[in-house]
């Protein structure tokens, strides 16, 4: 049996349970903490799919416009990610390379399409197994730990180098909309909510 055909919420404030019963799906008041409890995360795979798409589009200009501006002895040049990616690969830097294509190509883009796989299932009523699915919510909170660290990169990348006098890098364009992406990645993932998974694709015996 369900936890909310039992008539149980649970407080996303302070983890509370609180008694429902008889009151539908209106929102009660948590008795410990005072917040509005839901049966659900309102609007839940609405608000997933808008910020999942501003962070698509935004992820576009990121990768064409140049997200750092790099001035040597040798003149000016303007890189964007995966320029950027190979200057440090070419000037003896591999490590940064690396790091820099993980967090700033494979973790975004690792997280937007388990964040859509989610919401894509969350909304169909064909029967799934939802342990998989939890499996890839578990991806997707497992890389969100890492996700303020594409903005540090940024950061480290023009520390390291201006410490070692190599060159200047200043921060371009496309490394506010890296940052308005890692954001709206950010809320998207908080915005969904795993439990849709159970109510459409989960078995009673897994209840």
């Amino acid at each position: 049996m369900k936890a909310l055909s039992a008539g149980l919420r649970a407080c996303l404030v302070c983890r509370s349970v609180c008694d429902a019963t008889g009151v539908g799906a209106a929102p009660v008041r948590c008795p410990r903490c005072g917040a509005a409890v839901h049966p659900r995360k309102v609007e839940s795979l609405a608000r997933t799919w808008a910020y999942l798409i501003a962070a698509a589009i935004l992820y576009v200009p990121a990768n064409l416009l140049p997200v750092m501006q790099t001035t040597t002895l040798f003149g000016t040049s303007r890189d964007t990610i995966i320029g950027g990616v190979a200057y440090f690969w070419s000037s003896g830097s591999p490590e940064l390379a690396v790091l820099i294509f993980a967090v700033s190509v494979v973790i975004p883009m690792t997280k937007m399409g388990a964040l859509a796989t989610l919401a894509y299932w969350a909304g169909r009523a064909t029967g799934v197994d939802a342990h998989r699915l939890s499996r890839i919510h578990r991806v997707v909170e497992l890389v969100g730990r890492w996700s303020m660290l594409d903005v540090f990169v940024v950061a480290l990348m023009a520390g390291m180098v201006q410490f070692k006098s190599l060159a200047t890098v200043e921060a371009g364009p496309g490394a506010a909309a890296f940052g308005a992406v890692v954001v709206f990645s950010m809320l998207a993932a908080s915005s969904f909510d795993p439990r849709l998974l159970w109510d459409k694709h989960g078995h009673p015996d897994h209840a």
